[in-house]
This record gives C-alpha cells, sequence and structure tokens, in this order.
C-alpha cells in the first residue's frame, strides 16, 4: 500500500482551529504555549502576544532558514500567502501574527495556509526556480540562476537549477544501512519504472555513492551511504497549474521514501517471523514421538511392545 504523507502539520492546523472556534462560540480566549515538532527537525511555537491571550504568535525554527532567506523567502510570504510577518521570536527565524478579533470570514483557508507554513519556506525556493525557466523558455540552453543549496538535514542537501527548457532537482540523502539501501534502489526502480506508465512523469534517477554530473565539481561529499535522487522538471511540471502539486511532492519525497523504506522492513520481518513459525509447526508435527505398551504372555510374562 503506498502512504502519501501530508504537506501540512496537522497539529498546528487541530490547534489553531480550536481556539479560532472558542472564540466564535463567545467563549474567553485562554492562553497558549504549545510546541510542535516536524519532520527535518522544524519546530513551531504557538504563544501569545504580550501575554494578550487573543493576540497568537506562530514561530517557525529551520536549520536551513539562512539559505532560503537569501532567496527572498519574507517577500513571497508577505506577497504572495498574505502572512503578517512579526519580529521573529527569540530562539525561533520566523514568526506570523493571528489577531483572534479580526479573522477573515474564510478563516478556515487562513488556518490551513498556517499550517503549510514550512511547505511555504521550501515553495518560496522553487516557486523561484520555476519563474525563471517560465521567463526564459524560449533561450535554449542557457541557465538561468546559480544553483541553490538547501541543507534541510546534518549530511542531507537538496540542490535547484533552472535551465530554459527544465529545472533539475537533487537530493542527497542517508542511508543507514545496507538493508535500506538495498530496498531504496528497488523502492526508486520502481519509480523508473512508473514512466511507461505515464509519459508525463518527470525523469527520475539514481545514483550511488557518486554525485550525479550537474554536481561533480560542486564539492559534494562521497560516502557509500550517500544516495543522489535526482529529478528533471520539464515545463508540464513547472507550469501554474501543475507547480503546486509538483512543489507538495517534491518536498514530501525524502520523507516519503524513508517511510515506505521502513514499512518494506517491517513487512519483511513480521513475514519472516511468520514463516519461521510455521516451520516450528512443521517440525512439531514431524517429530517421532514412540509408544510403549506393556503386554503379558499366557504364562504372565512381560514384554513391552514399541508402536
Amino acid at each position: 500500500m503506498v502512504k502519501f504523507l501530508e504537506t501540512h502539520n496537522r497539529i498546528l492546523e487541530e490547534t489553531l482551529t480550536n481556539k479560532i472556534k472558542n472564540t466564535l462560540s463567545g467563549h474567553k480566549p485562554e492562553s497558549i504555549d504549545v510546541v510542535v515538532a516536524d519532520f527535518d527537525g522544524v519546530l513551531f511555537h504557538v504563544s501569545n502576544l504580550y501575554g494578550d491571550k487573543s493576540k497568537i504568535i506562530i514561530s517557525i525554527s529551520l536549520r536551513f532558514y539562512d539559505l532560503i532567506q537569501k532567496q527572498g523567502v519574507e517577500t513571497f510570504l508577505a506577497c504572495k500567502r498574505g502572512f503578517y510577518l512579526f519580529g521573529p521570536e527569540q530562539g525561533y527565524d520566523l514568526s506570523i501574527f493571528l489577531d483572534l478579533n479580526s479573522l477573515p470570514g474564510d478563516w478556515e483557508s487562513l488556518v490551513k495556509n498556517i499550517a503549510l507554513l514550512k511547505r511555504h519556506c521550501f515553495a518560496s525556493v522553487f516557486e523561484k526556480y520555476f519563474d525563471f525557466q517560465e521567463e526564459y523558455y524560449n533561450s535554449p540552453g542557457t541557465q538561468l540562476q546559480k544553483q541553490a543549496i538547501i541543507r534541510f538535514g546534518d549530511k542531507e542537501t537538496m540542490y535547484l537549477e533552472a535551465k530554459s527548457d527544465r529545472v533539475t532537482v537533487v537530493f542527497s540523502t542517508i542511508f543507514k544501512d545496507e538493508d535500506d539501501m538495498v530496498i531504496g534502489k528497488l523502492f526508486l526502480q520502481e519509480l523508473k519504472e512508473g514512466r511507461r506508465a505515464s509519459h508525463t512523469a518527470p525523469q527520475v534517477l539514481f545514483n550511488h555513492r557518486e554525485p550525479p554530473l550537474e554536481l561533480q565539481d560542486s564539492g559534494v561529499p562521497v560516502d557509500d551511504c550517500i544516495g543522489y535522487i535526482t529529478f528533471v522538471l520539464f515545463p508540464r511540471h513547472t507550469n501554474r497549474a501543475a507547480r503546486n502539486n509538483t512543489i507538495d511532492l517534491i518536498l514530501m519525497f525524502r520523507n516519503y521514501l524513508h517511510y515506505h523504506i521502513k514499512c518494506s522492513k517491517v513487512y519483511i520481518h513480521s513475514r519472516m517471523r511468520t514463516k519461521t513459525t510455521d516451520f516450528l509447526k512443521v517440525l512439531n508435527r514431524a517429530r517421532s514421538q514412540s509408544k510403549s505398551t506393556e503386554k503379558k504372555t499366557i504364562t504372565g510374562r512381560t514384554f513391552i511392545r514399541k508402536e
């Protein structure tokens, strides 16, 4: 079974929804101080502004924030997503402001948008490179922007590069043991085979240990436990109608891959345990259980007859 992970933070969404519903029901606002952990070491903090229970600050901590800040993430969030940015809370990188006394009519969409804050921070870089590709589509072979590098893990990095006819996204990911590497290769091979069923799917390439050609002169790490996954996105994937779905799928791919590797290992281990139990039952049934019966002759002597 294929499981698609959610791009929004469900706990953050439910927390804000409950606060807003209580306010709209006429209840007195209550104080809030919630810390929520997400994938990739991301932290959210929901708290009140200066003790005012009707004013809420949502802060996010991203280990790669300094990299996406250079790509214009704050302008993207304010202009394209409509967030009211606030001075970042101490210990966090970005804060947005929410006033419970001044909610829009479509507050559900606002809450959903806030729950997608991490996704929007990532997407700001993708949107920029997709726009470059779209703008210079009629200039074949042109490399439009310097390669963007986002280090979202200790040893895991994402690289973006835009040309006039494509946007290339490369993930480096860590496989903790050889089993993960084998299952990951099989999983990625299935993705490559999937292009035969859907010609609109992006091209997927996988390199073990050695980086792809796009990164060979970038000083990227080379290690037996590192794999490089490349997505080649063409205009049919980066156009205005398709780009949101493309961004969602790309951003969750690393977690999606490792989630399914773990699920595959659990399934294999459960099958092995079941098969071992079945073998033990067969051996127990096949074990010879000799039965001894004492008999007597007509003269009164006894003997044991083995059956």
